[in-house]
């Protein structure tokens, strides 16, 4: 336990340094790809290959120790689970990712994290955080698992109005006004976050709230990206539109 602590206390520390290192270099894939970072890999690949730990791994951990597991967390597999068989098996096919790439580091980079994420939630909430049947009955578990929904809901409704969005204005990108568009430029990032938290919450775990800080210094400072790339695209784009916060930044 002592040793699984001192880990996370170092992985925070990690997922700290990124979130200033990304306010300085923001990843090239998606509309801010740019060359000059080696190999390219078709980016609906490259999605497939980085995300896959989440459910393969996953999914591999929970089978093993099913014997050791009880509903509460196989409540927490299965809304794992959820989200992460849409980010990677659904999404990269729904949305338009047929000509563009990504730099093959980038992908095995989110490959390598991913594999230490789902090792640092199974660790963390099957072997040292205790639940009862009674989990489900708790405030704490149905507060979380609202939010994760919501989260999820916005994330993914987001995505499919701006599909929606190119399939009648065509291809390439445009200044979406719908929904949370209006009001902040990466509305899929901040449902992805409330997502986490939900998870952080409903599983009550340190390891939860650990991946909740790296969520945050991923998707904070891309949002910021985001934003800014919009502002210079496009001269008319609402200069009262925030980041990812709707009001704040």
């Amino acid at each position: 336990m002592v040793l699984f602590n001192t880990f996370l206390v170092m992985w925070v520390l990690v997922a700290i340094g990124t979130f200033f290192y990304l306010f300085k270099t923001t990843a090239p894939y998606g509309r801010h790809e740019t060359s000059g970072w080696g190999v390219q890999i078709s980016a609906r690949l490259g999605w497939i290959l980085m995300e896959s730990p989440s459910v393969i791994l996953m999914f591999l951990l929970g089978w093993f120790m099913r014997d050791s597991l009880n509903v509460i967390h196989e409540t927490f597999l299965m809304i794992w689970l959820m989200h992460y068989i849409h980010r990677t098996f659904i999404y990269p096919f729904w949305m338009d990712m047929t000509t563009k790439t990504m730099p093959i580091t980038i992908a095995l980079s989110a490959f390598g994290f991913n594999i230490i994420n789902v090792l640092v939630q199974a660790i963390g909430i099957y072997f040292f955080t205790e639940y009862t049947e009674s989990w489900y009955e708790t405030y704490v578990f149905q507060l979380g698992l609202v939010l994760f929904i919501i989260g999820m809901f916005i994330n993914i409704y987001s995505d499919f109005l701006i599909l929606k969005m190119k399939k009648v204005k065509g291809p390439g990108y445009h200044i979406p006004n719908s929904f949370l568009h209006r009001y902040i430029s990466s509305p899929n990032y901040f449902g992805e976050i409330i997502e986490w938290l939900g998870w952080a919450i409903l599983t009550w775990s340190i390891s939860g709230f650990v991946f909740l800080i790296w969520t945050f210094a991923n998707l904070f400072p891309r949002a910021i990206s985001n934003h800014k790339w919009y502002q210079m695209k496009f001269e008319n784009y609402p200069k009262d539109r925030k980041a990812i916060i709707p009001k704040v930044v």
